[in-house]
């Protein structure tokens, strides 16, 4: 089984390696990360970079499409090569998947039209423009598309899918031992629970400010 998880200039790492970690330990599976290029990919920091080995037309028919978000995310949804290599990988993918805003990027290839999806607290109304309906859950399956909301929760996605595939116990195994055991100091993880003025801050200054 090969995992592909795109690539592209300014994604967020832990969208992408937060699947990595959990869904790549998935038994007997290879796990490529792929993009327009070859080469190193830099992050929305631009401190870190993470190593393309195929170009998509390498990789035309992976069984797992993992595609990330992060800022770079908005000058994507018109990149052909990205959406038309997303239409054909998806034609014959078994899960076709996001983290993040990751989840535009399918809904801009027509991915998405008609089903449940998440993102990114502060995109996810975006998803409407694409005929999407959008899910105030941290990770939505709608057939064999999954999408996971902001940027953590694809390890969530990546746990979830993986106990899909391989079962329960295996999950459990991988749970334990990258001990995801989640303690946060402060309970201010989503846009309800967070302080009110941060919710408005973030919202004035999003880039997903709609008309």
């Amino acid at each position: 089984m090969q995992i592909a998880i795109v690539l592209f200039d300014r994604f967020t790492a832990l969208d992408a390696v937060g699947p990595y970690e959990t869904l790549g330990r998935l038994p007997d599976a290879r796990t490529v990360f792929v993009a327009e290029r070859t080469g190193p990919v830099r992050t929305d920091t631009g401190n870190l970079a993470l190593t393309a080995d195929r170009t998509f037309a390498e990789l035309p028919d992976p069984d797992i499409v993992i595609v990330p978000g992060g800022p770079g995310q908005t000058p994507q949804m018109e990149n052909a090569v990205l959406l038309d290599w997303l239409r054909a990988a998806d034609a014959t993918s078994t899960w076709t998947t996001s983290v993040c805003t990751g989840s535009l990027l399918l809904a801009a290839a027509g991915l998405l039209r008609g089903r449940r999806a998440t993102s990114h607290w502060l995109a996810l109304d975006v998803l409407k423009e694409f005929g999407a309906e959008p899910a105030q859950e941290r990770v939505v399956f709608d057939g064999k598309y999954v999408t996971a909301a902001g940027v953590s929760s694809g390890i969530d996605m990546g746990l979830t899918l993986l106990g899909r595939i391989a079962g329960d116990e295996h999950a459990q195994a991988v749970q334990l031992l990258t001990e995801y055991d989640p303690q946060p100091p402060y309970d201010a993880g989503s846009p309800h629970k967070a302080p009110a003025h941060l919710v408005e801050e973030f919202r004035s200054k999003s880039r997903f400010i709609l008309s």
